[in-house]
């Protein structure tokens, strides 16, 4: 195993902590935390408790990992609430 390989996992966001830090649960039970990805930040990607994230796990240290993607919901867009534009029209 090379030394920038990471382990990938599958999970459920549990808890939204502090200073962007979330609690995952993976598909096999274990429970980590993890921190956003600066692509995901950049893009505003936002992740709430009970959403399916892919995390990245260095393999010295299994207890923290960072969240690199967000699965979209199987409920689709309709059943977010529209949030009111920032933008008044002329």
């Amino acid at each position: 195993m090379a030394k920038e390989e990471l382990l990938q996992f599958d999970g459920t966001v549990t808890e939204v902590l502090p200073d962007g830090n979330y609690r995952v649960t993976l598909d096999n039970n274990h429970e980590l935390l993890a921190y956003m990805s600066g692509k995901m930040r950049k893009f505003r990607i936002r992740t709430g408790v009970g959403d399916r994230v892919v995390v990245e796990v260095s393999p010295y240290d299994l207890s923290r990992g960072r969240i690199n993607f967000r699965h979209k919901s199987e409920r689709g867009a309709e059943a977010t609430p529209a949030r009111p534009s920032n933008f008044r029209r002329r």
